[in-house]
């Protein structure tokens, strides 16, 4: 088990290592250097240009890469181009903003889809089954910021419950933008949910323990559900790399102070480093989800507890003692 923990965690150096390659390239891409933005219109273009080569704009690409890790081991993600400040300061205080969106956009689109995927299926074509089946497919054909413009008309404008934007006003501030997300993935949990659960129903063995008598709530709850947990998982752990993706509109249309936001903001405003830095956090906070996800798989699964166990029983096999006969 320790040897898979190791192994998982190390993949992510790798991983990290290539999507830091490709944001460096599509952000070396553009043609707009910051020493004309920086020292304004009234410098000249030697000024210029020796503003831009003093930041090693004009080195190599294979060179300037090798140095941005460097600086970044050192933990130092450079300075940004407009807000004059490091880079990784401005990252850290809007980062938890980020993480606590999405992970309360997640828990209440688990407790809104699972229980209704799980009935709906235990009902499969009733009233209930049809209505759950269509009300998924209209919210996940409603795009999320509609729903978001829907629910602040609603709310906000019409009713006036919480408030419409800014975090400004404590945990009110978060009630739109959480059940907005959380609402809309709903949808993909409550049809992922019935359709697992209707394919673990058929299985044999459910069928078993229902003609040995066993309850009905105990079949479902005990031998479906807990078979149907895995690809839960998996959908969860993809599902929150989703919803960090559904941030960045959401933190734009809510005027929330968090990555989404800083990366509209900074791709407007030229400025390259947080641009990069801002996507290659919201990166490393993928590849953190599906670490977990994988680490819960094996806590979760005995089989793959097996197969590493088996490794190792393999490539250190017990000496059996000689018992010497008398």
């Amino acid at each position: 088990m320790g040897k898979y923990v190791i192994k998982r965690v190390l993949m992510i150096i790798p991983m990290m290592l290539v999507v830091m390659a490709i944001i460096f390239a599509l952000g070396s891409v553009s043609t707009v250097l910051p020493g004309r933005t920086k020292l304004g219109a009234e410098a000249t273009e030697q000024q210029v240009y020796e503003y831009n080569r003093a930041l090693g704009l004009f080195d190599p690409l294979p060179i300037r890469y090798i140095r941005y890790i460097c600086n970044i081991v050192r933990g130092d993600f450079g300075t940004s181009y407009y807000y004059e400040r490091p880079v990784f300061e401005l990252i850290m205080n809007r980062w938890p903003n980020t993480i606590r969106l999405t992970v309360t956009s997640l828990i209440i689109a688990m407790s809104l889809g699972i229980p209704i995927g799980i009935l709906s299926a235990v009902k499969q074509y009733s009233f209930i089954d049809r209505f759950a089946s269509i009300l998924a497919m209209l919210l996940a054909a409603i795009p999320v910021f509609c729903m978001a413009t829907i629910y602040m008309l609603v709310f906000s404008y019409k009713l006036r419950l919480v408030p419409a934007s800014g975090i400004t006003m404590g945990w009110k501030s978060w009630i739109l933008p959480c059940l907005t997300l959380g609402v809309f993935y709903s949808a993909r949990f409550l049809r992922f949910t019935r359709s697992t659960m209707l394919e673990t129903i058929r299985q044999d063995y459910v069928r078993t323990a229902r003609a040995k008598g066993a309850y009905e709530k105990n079949v479902i709850w005990t031998h479906a559900f807990r078979n149907a947990l895995l690809p839960l998982i998996t959908i969860t752990g993809t599902n929150l790399g989703v919803l960090l993706g559904g941030a960045v509109v959401i933190e734009s249309v809510f005027v929330i102070p968090g990555l989404g936001s800083m990366v509209v903001e900074s791709l407007a405003r030229n400025d390259t480093p947080l641009t990069m830095a801002a996507i290659s956090m919201l990166a490393f906070t993928f590849l953190s989800i599906m670490l977990a996800v994988d680490l819960l798989y094996a806590v979760v699964d005995p089989r793959i507890r097996a197969i590493y166990q088996s490794r190792d029983k393999k490539k250190h096999p017990k000496k059996e003692k000689k018992t010497e006969v008398a």
